[in-house]
This record gives C-alpha cells, sequence and structure tokens, in this order.
C-alpha cells in the first residue's frame, strides 16, 4: 500500500497525520512538500525525513492534484490512499481496506465513514457502499480518502481549471462513475477529517457554480447518461428528486455552508456522537 500526504504550511499536523498510519504490513509512504515557505512546516518535514521519512519537495505550489500526482509517480504499491496532512487514519484501516479490495478484483476503490473532528463534537459521516453515478453529479458524497486500486488511477488527479482545492476529490469520482467502476465499503470509518475555520475553502465555494461548470464539461458521457443513471440510482426517491434541485450548481442554494447544515439536520448521510 502506498499513502500519499500533500503537505502546504500544515505545520505539525502533519506529524500527527504520518503518526497515525498504524499498519500491520508495510506502506510505501510519500510526504509531498507542496512549495511550503513556514518555518513550522519546514521543522515538522525535516523531523519526519530524520526518522526516514520520504518527502519530495515542489518547487512551485500545483495544489493537492499536483502534489498527488507526483506522490503518485513515486510509488508502486498496488493500492493508493490519499492523506490529507491535517487528517488521521484509523489504525489497521489500510490493511482492512487493502483485504477487501483483494477479495473484490473488480472494485476501483474502498471506501470508509469518517470522522470530522475539530469543530463541536464529532460527527460521523455515512459514505454510500456504492458509486451512483445519479449521486455524485450532483454532490460529492464520497471521501478525500479512500483506498484506490493503482490501476483505476492511473492517471491521477485532474483539475479542469486552476485552484480548484477542495474540488480535486470530485473530479476523481466523477472519472470512475462515468466508466462505471465498482467500489466496496469497509464497513467502519476509516479516516478523521480535521475541521478548520469556515473560511479555509470560502473561496473556492464562492466559485461554486464555475468549479461545477468546469467538472460537467470535463465528465460529458456521465451527464449525457444522467437519465439512465437517475433510474438506477440507490437514493430514496425524495432525495432523488431533490439532488438536481438542490445540489448541482446550488442555485436555490449557495455554498457548502448552507447546504451541509440544511443535510446534518436532516440526519442525511452522518450519525452523531
Amino acid at each position: 500500500m502506498a499513502v500519499l500526504v500533500p503537505c502546504f504550511e500544515a505545520g505539525e499536523l502533519v506529524l500527527d497525520a504520518v503518526g497515525s498510519i498504524r499498519e500491520g504490513e508495510p506502506v510505501e509512504l510519500v510526504v509531498i512538500d507542496d512549495a511550503s515557505r513556514g518555518d513550522p512546516t519546514a521543522a515538522a518535514l525535516a523531523r519526519l525525513e530524520a526518522d526516514g521519512v520520504r518527502v519530495l519537495r515542489r518547487r512551485d505550489n500545483g495544489g493537492p492534484s499536483a502534489a498527488r500526482n507526483d506522490g503518485l509517480a513515486a510509488t508502486a504499491a498496488r493500492f493508493v490512499a490519499p492523506l490529507d496532512a491535517d487528517d488521521l487514519l484509523m489504525p489497521g484501516a489500510l490493511g482492512a481496506m487493502a483485504d477487501r479490495l483483494d477479495a473484490a478484483p473488480a472494485a476501483a476503490a474502498c471506501v470508509g465513514d469518517y470522522e470530522e473532528f475539530g469543530g463541536t463534537g464529532t460527527v460521523t459521516r455515512a459514505i454510500p457502499a456504492t458509486l451512483d453515478p445519479f449521486r455524485v453529479a450532483y454532490n460529492n458524497d464520497y471521501p478525500i480518502t479512500a483506498l484506490y486500486r493503482r490501476s483505476a488511477i492511473r492517471d491521477g488527479w485532474h483539475d479542469p481549471l486552476p485552484d480548484m482545492r477542495g474540488y480535486e476529490d470530485w473530479g476523481l469520482w466523477m472519472t470512475l462513475a462515468e466508466r462505471g467502476e465498482p467500489i466496496v465499503h469497509l464497513g467502519a470509518v476509516a479516516y478523521r477529517r480535521r475541521l478548520h475555520a469556515p473560511g479555509v475553502n470560502a473561496a473556492a465555494q464562492q466559485r461554486h457554480a464555475e468549479l461545477y461548470r468546469a467538472l460537467r464539461e470535463a465528465h460529458p458521457r456521465l451527464f449525457a447518461d444522467l437519465p439512465a443513471h437517475r433510474k438506477a440510482s440507490t437514493l430514496p426517491p425524495l432525495r432523488r428528486l431533490a439532488y438536481p434541485v438542490l445540489l448541482g450548481d446550488r442555485r436555490l442554494l449557495r455554498g457548502a455552508r448552507v447546504v451541509k447544515p440544511l443535510f446534518d439536520r436532516a440526519g442525511i448521510g452522518t450519525r452523531r456522537k
């Protein structure tokens, strides 16, 4: 298994991310410094290197997709997991996910649920057990961190527009859905996602309509086949009606900071602790 950790000004959080990788089998780990300039991050990366962790350094900041692609090219393991430098893996999760992929040779990826922490309390986000092209066409209900079969993501992450932080994973899930790739579910929480101040991805959220339009244009077959995907969707009927109206370009509800709390209050896709 390979773990790709893109790091941009993460400071000592990257130490926690790397320290959370606790597996009973070898892990091909690479941390990709995306042209960080701050001293805390430089010191943390130096500590990792002193401990034998491989650190790649980019000359220019290219965002998570470019950093992950560098890590993908620098590794060779059959299975690949991206892990943000401020998130945490659950102990043994990767090994269990690899076992699920070994048992399902046709599956492109194994997903798990994840915990959001860092705000008030913890919310467990429930991830769908199948890759539903209809729902992924309107909303990214799938996780940042999953264990992918390398052959399924051989082309890596590709952003149709510059500065798509927070949207790069949606594009990859659209690609897999467009190809009709199956996935499997771990049946448990795979990682913990750290929440930050609301303004961290505010710029991208303000550009949501523009970024979503670029994703649509980059995946024409996915959207051309939406009538068939609607019929095959595993969404309950009312949510199947609501997704095109409330999500997608979000003309009625502006931004994730509006949509997400509404879904949380309705208990859609969450289990609260």
